[in-house]
């Protein structure tokens, strides 16, 4: 039974909630827990305090009777809101309810309530000693590395022909193909020089070496929508912001300048979940769907926002290995919006003549072009292979600078990347591997 006439009131007469402090909160707090009496559950919020919760509303009723010196005195604020104010007003801890275990002995005791919870569920947290806390560590950032992109220098067909190895007719359709679609994929067997072909075509688009507006990401299994279009990514404090992709800053930066092409670049295309990374712009990206009158919402945007539009002077440009098994073909509704052209290995007269140029002894390029052409006929011929899987002449094209060395080259590239390349595809044939290794490496 609670005792009042050991406590002076406060006020004679018109008490307000107003009038409360913290001392009166605290006399209210110690006859709780000296009368361990049980009081009304709140259903939202606790007080907190010395490691015990409590429902506030009870509390501050049984602080305003001991106040006012009247017993029966109702307590003119309501839960929730009026009542957790005034508390915080006074210094006093409110937060919303923890869940209790159900018939736990430890009814509002913070520390037990976690004890049980902690053997109940198995969390098995660390109960040594806690120690002083160290110092937060650096947040995580790229090193601040200073670099100067390399400069635009004016690029030309003729110089573009020097470098690769296809024909005019070949780089003529290539370039076509990519100003009536505005989407180009480059397809073809390993080391055909898809990539370092796509860069040429963005340099003879831009008629200049302007890294500034090429723009040149890889697909993989974990790339993903949030990563090439928007999506909410952490920032330095911890906290998740919208943040543009890949696709939407290139969009914006072409979009502010109608006049002047840009390129992507997306090596390896179908490595990635293509349906899922593209989203919307399975329908931007077709020719005639460019341009702010085809603009959709993108999904993360608020409906503020300015909607989404691929604009017109952006081409895209992808790469493709047709030797990777690992990988889903891509879709119907994809492979429509893009032009498609097939490299080729090339082991004739452009690459002799290049490897000449750079003093490879005649013998070495007889060796090469005899053993590589021999093979890529033997897995063309493979049922299990076929054509796709033949070795490009990307392999060969950095032969080092001493002509004498050349020999011990060419057989590094035959043993080291080649004939382990031999050893996936015969995979379930080992003799067949053995054998064609073998023949592949005679002097």
């Amino acid at each position: 039974m609670r005792v009042l006439s050991d406590l002076m009131p406060d006020s004679a007469a018109s008490f307000t909630p107003a009038q409360l402090t913290r001392d009166h909160i605290l006399r209210a707090l110690r006859q709780i827990d000296r009368e361990s009496q049980p009081l009304p559950p709140s259903t939202v919020y606790d007080l907190v305090y010395k490691g015990r919760r409590y429902p506030p509303r009870p509390v501050l009723q049984l602080a305003f009777r001991l106040a006012s010196g009247q017993s029966d005195a109702s307590l003119p604020l309501l839960a929730g809101t009026p009542t957790n104010t005034l508390l915080e007003r006074l210094d006093f801890t409110v937060t919303t309810k923890r869940p209790i275990l159900a018939n736990s002995p430890h009814d509002g005791d913070v520390a037990a309530q976690e004890a049980m919870q902690e053997l109940y569920t198995g969390n098995g947290r660390d109960s040594a000693p806690a120690t002083p806390a160290a110092e937060p560590a650096p947040a995580a950032a790229e090193p601040l590395v200073p670099y100067e992109l390399p400069p635009a220098l004016p690029y030309e067909r003729e110089q573009a022909l020097r470098e690769l190895f296809i024909s005019a007719e070949m780089l003529d359709q290539a370039q076509a193909a990519l100003q009536r679609r505005r989407n180009l994929i480059l397809q073809g067997p390993p080391g055909t020089g898809k990539t370092f072909l796509a860069r040429r075509l963005a340099w003879l688009g831009l008629g200049r070496t302007d890294a500034a507006r090429i723009e040149l990401v890889q697909f993989h299994p974990s790339f993903s929508y949030e990563d090439f279009i928007q999506g909410f990514r952490p920032d330095a404090e911890g906290t998740f912001r919208l943040t543009p992709g890949v696709l939407l800053d290139i969009c914006q930066r072409a979009a502010q300048e109608p006049d002047r092409p840009y390129f992507l670049l997306i090596d390896e295309i179908n490595r990635g979940n293509v349906s899922r990374i593209f989203g919307e712009l399975l329908l931007l990206l077709e020719a005639d769907k460019r341009g702010p009158q085809h603009a959709v919402r993108l999904p993360y945007a608020p409906a503020e926002t300015a909607r989404f539009f691929v604009p017109d002077n952006l081409f895209v440009i992808g790469t493709m290995n047709t030797a990777d098994r690992s990988l889903a073909p891509l879709d119907y509704a994809l492979r429509r919006r893009f032009a498609f052209l097939t490299l080729q290995p090339e082991f004739g007269a452009p690459l002799q003549e290049f490897l000449a140029s750079q003093q490879v002894p005649s013998a070495v390029i007889s060796r090469l072009i005899s053993r590589l052409t021999e093979l890529n006929q033997t897995i063309t011929d493979d049922p299990e292979l076929g054509p796709d899987f033949q070795l490009g002449h990307s392999y060969f094209c950095q032969p080092p600078t001493d002509p004498a060395e050349a020999p011990t080259w060419l057989s590094a590239i035959l043993t080291q990347e080649i004939a382990p390349l031999l050893e996936e595809y015969w995979l379930d044939q080992p003799t067949q591997a053995a054998a064609y290794r073998k023949k592949l490496l005679r002097p």
